[in-house]
């Protein structure tokens, strides 16, 4: 079933997974695009690119919405005419949304280790509890916190927000689920409930993980 999963965080709030099976033909076959999105899709040069930004479609339509409902602002931040809002992100061979009363943002990643090489470039508050290095915990300490600063910035989506230097995800376990982060940027501070989980699929090597952020 290309309809992963399905988590209804609560009664204003619904993640939905796309597992992205189909080839692009099946896809395009099921979706109503209006012209600016066509020509968008048109552009695409990546056949996986464009798969993924028709999964998103097959996943608003699983939630009421058409591809004429969805909109983007200067900024690409999408956002619909009503009072939900949304959040995309697209990974490898999935696609999820999450749609919200509240200001939300949603990121999932491959777990993967090349994550390593780069964690100087968005850590620095939260280098006091990432240790040891180099481990399999790690790695996926990493993940969550890439995916964290991801939904959040997707939620402020200000130019100029560094993920290393504004914003800090509080210390955490992989045994549980939540956890908080902050935004310090300029003399703006905002806290948000960030959660995570792991997704695994039988069709696919590797595990993917979901985080999803909200602004409080």
């Amino acid at each position: 079933m290309p309809l992963f999963q399905t988590i209804q965080f609560n009664e204003t709030t619904k993640i939905l997974i796309w597992e992205i099976t189909e080839s692009f033909d099946e896809l395009y076959s099921q979706v109503t695009l209006k012209e600016k999105t066509q020509r968008r899709l048109d552009g695409m040069k990546s056949q996986m690119h464009q798969r993924a930004f028709l999964s998103v479609r097959m996943l608003i339509q699983e939630m009421g919405f058409t591809d004429k409902d969805l909109h983007y602002d200067e900024f690409g931040k999408p956002y619909f005419d009503c009072h939900n809002h949304i959040s995309i992100t697209h990974s490898y061979h999935f696609a999820a949304i999450i749609i919200s009363h509240k200001k939300v943002g949603i990121d999932m990643e491959l777990q993967r280790e090349k994550i390593q090489k780069i964690a100087d470039k968005f850590t620095d508050y939260e280098c006091d509890y990432l240790e040891p290095k180099f481990t399999e915990e790690y790695i996926k300490k990493l993940t969550v916190i890439w995916g964290a600063k991801e939904a959040i910035f997707k939620i402020r989506n200000e130019k100029g927000i560094s993920f290393k230097d504004h914003i800090r995800v509080t210390d955490f376990s992989l045994d549980k689920t939540q956890t908080q982060a902050s935004l310090h940027f300029d003399d703006l501070i905002k806290d948000f409930d960030v959660h995570y989980q792991e997704i695994k699929s039988d069709n696919f090597e590797g595990t993917f993980t979901l985080v999803y952020a909200f602004e409080k």
